[in-house]
């Protein structure tokens, strides 16, 4: 069997069971035709979360290897399926020269790629506020209760953050936030902290309601959970165009006075856009993303990591996962993993960024000796 730089394997059952792991792992391991791993990246579904580390050794055993990364998630997900409703677990490993290591602070300092997890409560923003580019996502489950656990070097991160580089390989890294555009990006002309009052000389909230759909105007309670603001970053003219945005989803309307309430605080000035949460734009945007990295990879990528929200997933596309459809069809056969999670780690505008209601996606090509 010829050897490659990467392979998956997954398994399921009725049963969070330390065996799911031993099973993904060997069948990865058959499918890269080694009998011994250099890394391992491992996922494991919620049921998991209470006591991974019966899976975490059981992996360590089968791969015979001490490095390995990874975290629970709501689903897990490799090129051959996805799973969010049973226990299970699915690994990705990797081959010489490929390893994973710890990150120094050189490497953090440095524009490298680093595979980085952390729990919600284990989430700072010093930690993501570093040179280095964060490729990873936030544990989570489908009710957001907990608990969440991250591992690194094969055991649980008391911390809560877990991260690793993977040398041997070079990355493109690329984000689809998939959202249909209802207004241009709009001056924020009034505001106080979160509570957006005014936008371009008009109340936020009359702004919105006239550029719904008529559809969704008459609607007798509009569905806010759709509805998401945008905030652009450079050209406003570009910046939708080359998702040069953040999203910062709305948490209320006040009909009384015309405001909207957003997730994160707002400075007067900057630039903001309504759009919805959209399947045909996401999977219109998600093409443009695959084909971005490719080009940037300049290359035939090896392996792939998918970070989709758990709110991108199969039931935002009508029990199908449309982001994963189109990285296998683009790529046929090629190793893919990931995890649904509480929030996607990626680039945004040079910085990394925590992204809401999107699939972060990193192509690898693995370098030679």
């Amino acid at each position: 069997m010829n050897r490659t730089s990467a392979a998956t394997g997954l398994s399921h059952g009725h049963r969070a069971e330390p065996q799911h792991a031993t099973r993904a792992v060997r069948q990865a391991m058959q499918r890269a035709g080694v009998s011994r791993a250099s890394a391992v990246v491992l996922f494991l579904t919620p049921e998991y979360a209470a006591n991974p580390e019966p899976a975490l050794r059981a992996a360590v055993r089968e791969s015979h290897c001490l490095q390995v990364i990874g975290a629970t998630g709501a689903g897990i997900l490799t090129e051959q399926e996805w799973v969010l409703d049973s226990p299970g677990a699915a690994a990705m490993i990797f081959t010489e020269p490929l390893q994973l290591r710890p990150p120094t602070g050189g490497d953090l300092a440095d524009n490298v790629t680093v595979l980085s997890f952390s729990t919600p409560s284990g989430l700072r923003a010093d930690w993501l506020d570093v040179a280095a580019c964060r490729l990873g996502g936030i544990s989570g489950d489908v009710q957001g209760q907990g608990p969440f656990q991250v591992w690194s070097a094969g055991r649980v991160s008391e911390d809560g953050r877990a991260e690793a580089v993977l040398d041997g390989a070079r990355a493109a890294i690329h984000v689809s936030q998939g959202v249909r555009a209802l207004t241009s990006p709009i001056e924020v002309a009034e505001v106080h902290d979160a509570e957006v009052r005014s936008l371009g000389g008009y109340p936020a909230l009359s702004v919105l309601v006239r550029s719904l759909p008529a559809s969704v105007r008459a609607m007798e309670r509009i569905p806010l959970h759709l509805i998401l603001g945008g905030v652009t970053f450079g050209d406003p003219l570009t910046a939708i165009r080359d998702g040069r945005y953040r999203i910062n989803p709305i948490v209320a309307a006040n009909p009384r006075d015309q405001s909207i309430i957003l997730a994160q605080p707002l400075a007067r000035g900057e630039r903001l856009f309504w759009a919805m949460r959209d399947t045909l734009a996401a999977e219109r945007d998600m093409r443009a993303t695959l084909i971005r990295a490719h080009e940037e990879l300049d290359a035939e990528p090896e392996f792939a990591l998918l970070f989709p929200c758990l709110g991108r997933g199969p039931s935002f596309y009508g029990n199908r996962d449309r982001d994963l459809d189109l990285v296998t069809s683009r790529f046929p056969g090629l190793p893919v993993i990931g995890i649904y999670g509480n929030g996607e780690l990626g680039p945004l505008d040079g910085v990394n960024h925590l992204y809401q209601y999107s699939t972060v996606l990193g192509l690898f090509k693995a370098e030679g000796p």
